[in-house]
């Protein structure tokens, strides 16, 4: 890169900084409260455990469920999405539906549900669903259009039908990654759902937020901790079942 360019880059940052007010003493300022919030937040206050367990509940509730009805609705769409195997209008539907499912963030999609469905767990859980299918698809499509096709043309060959070759010829190759994936998939949304609820889509992140709106800092750090220990916890399991997987 040459001068002009690296002046160019410069003067780019410098705009950049300028148009989103970076300014020293606002991040001194920052500091300052920073500091007042984190000494109100020690120690961490967990006597409204109720309000923990129930958060921990729906979560673990919207995680569970949007997981089984993302696999669900995922593997009907994975093969109309395989090249291999469904005809081009199929195919182009199939990947269409994966691209508007992977297109927007799960923020905005529950802010969606929430003024669809309102608030609450429901919301969360539909939320968690609609983005199992853009990823789960998209990932068994690609596992299935690397399938073996000896196997499926054999099953073919003795005049089994589509569903039986489905069943009998693509089925067996690609359940370890349906499984592998489940498992990964019920990891990511049990994260997520800690997430979503700030727009009040349930789960222990409406908990969070409604901590932080009643400035009880101690109980938002109870709360903190509690979703590290989830994340945790799912980490762990993910890890063990995927493990048994393979």
């Amino acid at each position: 890169m040459g001068p002009t360019l690296w002046l160019a880059l410069l003067g780019f940052l410098l705009w950049n900084a300028l148009s989103l007010h970076v300014d020293p003493a606002r991040v001194a300022r920052g500091l300052a409260r920073a500091g007042i919030v984190f000494g109100r937040a020690v120690p961490p206050n967990f006597e409204r455990w109720e309000l923990l367990v129930e958060g921990v509940v729906e979560s673990l509730q919207m995680a569970t469920l949007s997981t089984v009805f993302g696999v669900l609705l995922g593997i009907p769409v994975a093969v109309t999405a395989a090249r291999n195997f469904a005809p081009l209008p199929v195919y182009t539907a199939g990947r269409g539906i994966i691209s508007v499912a992977r297109t927007f963030h799960e923020i905005i999609v529950a802010i969606l549900f929430v003024k669809a469905v309102g608030f609450g767990p429901f919301a969360g859980m539909l939320t968690l669903t609609w983005g199992s299918i853009g990823f789960f698809a998209k990932l068994l499509a690609e596992q299935i259009e690397n399938i073996d096709r000896g196997q499926v043309e054999a099953i073919r060959a003795t005049g089994a039908t589509r569903g039986g070759v489905l069943v009998f010829g693509v089925l067996p190759q690609v359940l370890p990654r349906i499984i592998g994936l489940t498992v990964y998939q019920w990891d990511v949304h049990l994260r997520q759902s800690t997430i979503i609820g700030i727009v009040g889509a349930g789960g222990i992140g409406t908990t969070l937020y409604n901590s932080f709106a009643r400035y009880d800092y101690d109980f938002s750090l109870a709360i903190l901790m509690v979703i590290v220990g989830i994340v945790l916890l799912g980490e762990a399991v993910s890890a063990v079942a995927r493990k048994r997987v393979q």
